[in-house]
């Protein structure tokens, strides 16, 4: 059996969906950082992500926007605490002694739908099903933790069903062809990094949804964590998000800690 392939940089997987037509359209601006990135993108969007290239669990993550209440400025937090600037030099001296020598990238910044006031996304499953073809086995929403910027699970988001944190922002017709309209991306993705990654076989793509429900491409991981799907009312779906994983070689060492 092959090894099951993990592609950490998350520079190396945007430039290679950047190639395709397809995918650009639901893909946010994404450069690596430096000042004048950064400068151009505050311009730009008024609020980025600045990001390690090589982080997990949303670890290191900064959420950066102008500001003009209370005053004209920046704002920038990471984990829960947030820090003001008041010019764009000191602001970006402090994103450096934040970042200290790692590398990082700065991504237009996606305002997220809410729920009950809470920031949430959407990650989704891509496995190789027991026929080797990429299948989306889970769809799961990540309400993120009241007083920070990112859903993961590991930094305190709760996961939640999809259905009922799109329940404000859509009728049951618009969320099925929501869905259908993800399964589509999410395969395309698969197939895209499969070219370059031949041994891939499991994805969890990470997506935010805009106003106009318009799904972003936020992060690719090729190393989800399945056990999340536990959190779904519907036992089936982590059933086969499982089945799929063991067949394909995911628990042959060791079982992940739930």
């Amino acid at each position: 059996m092959l090894s099951i392939q993990r592609v950490q940089s998350k520079w190396t997987k945007t430039n290679i969906m950047l190639k395709s037509e397809y995918l650009r359209q639901y893909m946010p601006t994404t450069k690596l950082f430096s000042r004048s990135s950064l400068q151009s993108m505050l311009s730009d969007y008024g609020m980025v992500y600045v990001k390690p290239i090589n982080g997990m669990h949303g670890n290191g993550i900064i959420r950066v926007e102008r500001t003009t209440v209370p005053s004209i400025g920046y704002r920038f937090q990471m984990n829960t605490k947030a820090i003001f600037s008041t010019t764009f030099d000191q602001l970006f001296k402090q994103l450096v002694k934040q970042k200290k020598k790692r590398s990082y990238l700065v991504q237009r910044g996606i305002h997220l739908l809410r729920h009950q006031k809470r920031r949430f996304d959407i990650r989704v499953m891509v496995q190789k099903n027991l026929r080797n073809e990429w299948e989306v086995t889970g769809i799961i929403g990540r309400l993120a933790h009241p007083a920070k910027i990112v859903t993961n699970y590991h930094s305190g988001g709760t996961p939640m069903a999809i259905d009922r944190l799109m329940a404000d922002h859509s009728t049951s017709s618009e969320l099925a062809a929501f869905k259908n309209r993800l399964r589509k991306l999410c395969i395309s993705i698969a197939n895209n990094l499969q070219e370059t990654y031949p041994n891939l076989k499991e994805l969890g793509v990470d997506i935010a949804i805009d106003a106009k429900l318009h799904p972003w491409i936020l992060e690719v991981n090729t190393s989800p964590d399945p056990f999340i799907f536990r959190k779904l009312p519907d036992q089936s779906v982590f059933q086969k998000v499982y089945r799929y994983a063991k067949a394909y070689g995911r628990f042959k060492k060791r079982r992940s800690r739930p």
